[in-house]
């Protein structure tokens, strides 16, 4: 079953479009990694499907999924490191059914389940700010996730980790997506293809866009 279904779509700033003639589809479980240089569109993309920039044409069509219910890691981490909350309280914070004054029980316990499910439930009522960066993403994600069963954006999730805690990240991210059957879409700038862990990739490079399966595109960088 599809949940997005892009179309003909540009996307820009100011008149002057970023991204033009795009076409791709994003079904149930799919794991898709987002590559290409700086500049290609790729955080225009992910602006773009989650509504925070108007396509200039073509559509983004949400079919399986509402877009309020996308769960979310910006490149820029939104929430100041130095901020005095605990971990429950940033996981709360991703929750869009309540204030953020208030959480009921069935809310707490979604949270103490997120935390549980990346095997962080003992940093509960930790100080965000005196976490690893490793650490503080799989706070994140745990925050994301409560704001969805059925779509992850990840933008550069594993910016700024050491080797241990990129493949620790990567490891949770491929569980989510395998048994908690929830779709991913990553941008990454590692062309690594060892880090290409997704089973589609789509790729922005110089306009000259490619979306496919992993092993189709290796095979095509191979090639040139």
């Amino acid at each position: 079953m599809g949940l997005i279904t892009v179309k003909n779509l540009e996307l820009g700033y100011g008149g002057k479009a970023v991204l033009k003639d795009l076409n791709f589809e994003i079904d149930e479980q799919d794991f898709i990694c987002v590559v290409g240089p700086n500049g290609a569109g790729k955080t225009t993309l992910v602006r773009g499907i989650l509504g925070l920039i108007a396509p200039m044409e073509g559509e983004i069509n949400f079919e399986g999924v509402r877009r309020n219910h996308i769960g979310y890691i910006s490149q820029e981490n939104m929430i100041n490191p130095n901020f005095p909350a605990s971990v429950f309280e940033v996981v709360l914070s991703g929750s869009l059914n309540e204030p953020r004054n208030f959480y009921d029980s069935t809310i707490k316990k979604h949270a103490e389940e997120k935390l549980k499910l990346l095997k962080i439930g003992d940093l509960k009522d930790s100080s965000f700010a005196e976490l690893s960066g490793g650490q503080r993403q799989k706070v994140l994600l745990a925050r994301a996730l409560m704001a969805t069963k059925k779509l992850l954006i990840l933008d550069e999730p594993s910016n700024n980790l050491d080797q241990e805690s990129k493949e620790s990240l990567y490891d949770f991210i491929k569980v989510l997506n395998i048994k908690q059957k929830i779709a991913i879409i990553m941008i990454t700038h590692d062309l690594d293809h060892g880090n290409l862990i997704g089973n589609k990739i789509l790729s922005l490079r110089d306009k000259d866009y490619f979306f496919g399966t992993t092993e189709d595109f290796v095979r095509k960088v191979h090639h040139e």
